[in-house]
């Protein structure tokens, strides 16, 4: 393609992007380069004026709902915080398990058989013992 060429989107069934946001990312790199953008079913032209304004608000409607997206998140997460619900995976080993293993390795217990009787990998008990 060269400068002032254009991408023609025809079919309803054929996307040029996966959502929005990788929409408006593709017709970026693709006018960077010079090209346009014409969509026939959706009545989308990025070579006038007109096409691009209505392209520019559809790119602050999808920031809009990203941002408001990631809003919700982290306002649901902070709330599942206040009430003692923390994400992540929980721990391996819990402290009493761990000062158990501690003092198995002192009596000269083989790491394999501490791993065996509190039933973790011998990887997670280095991790944790040390």
């Amino acid at each position: 393609m060269t400068l002032n060429d254009s991408v023609t989107k025809g079919r309803r069934n054929a996307p040029l992007g996966r959502s929005l946001p990788h929409l408006l990312e593709t017709v970026a790199r693709l006018e960077a380069d010079g090209i346009g953008f014409t969509s026939l079913t959706e009545e989308i032209n990025t070579t006038t004026p007109g096409g691009r304004l209505i392209f520019t608000i559809f790119a602050a409607l999808a920031e809009f709902e990203r941002n408001l997206l990631r809003e919700r998140t982290f306002a649901g997460l902070e709330a599942a915080r206040r009430q003692g619900r923390n994400g992540g995976r929980p721990p391996a080993l819990d402290d009493k398990q761990k000062a158990i293993a501690r003092k198995m390795k002192g009596a000269g217990v083989s790491m394999t058989a501490i791993a065996g009787t509190l039933g973790v990998a011998r990887s997670t008990l280095y991790r944790n013992v040390s």
